[in-house]
């Protein structure tokens, strides 16, 4: 049997403050919104930016510290791709692809002066 792998790396900022949610079992779900950008030059060699939002779920361990993430921050994410499906209230099928984080810090950025 061939091994797969199922790994995402992503580093961003976030675009809006970390929403946490504790739940009666004591376990911790943070979903956050982290966006990307890449710069690359079109047909026409003109440079254009693009930005990529993902959204990204991390279940936080009890021994991980508190997790305070704020809009504007730059974040690094490693997890894993995971496509759910879901119906909404009209009965139509969604899907959702998401980071599903084993480990997010935040990045430390020195401002020079």
């Amino acid at each position: 049997m061939e091994t797969t792998i199922n790994k995402v790396e992503i580093q961003g900022f976030l675009g809006r403050d970390a929403e946490v949610k504790t739940f009666d079992s004591g376990r911790t779900l943070v979903n956050m919104s982290v966006a990307t950008n890449e710069s690359f030059k079109n047909n026409k060699g003109e440079w254009v930016n693009s930005t990529s939002w993902h959204n990204v779920t991390y279940w936080k361990n009890k021994k991980d510290e508190m997790v305070n993430f704020k809009k504007g921050e730059l974040v690094f994410v490693t997890g894993k791709l995971s496509t759910r499906k879901y119906t909404d209230k009209s009965g139509q099928d969604k899907y959702i692809t998401e980071v599903v984080a084993q480990k997010v810090e935040l990045v430390k950025t020195d401002v020079l002066g």
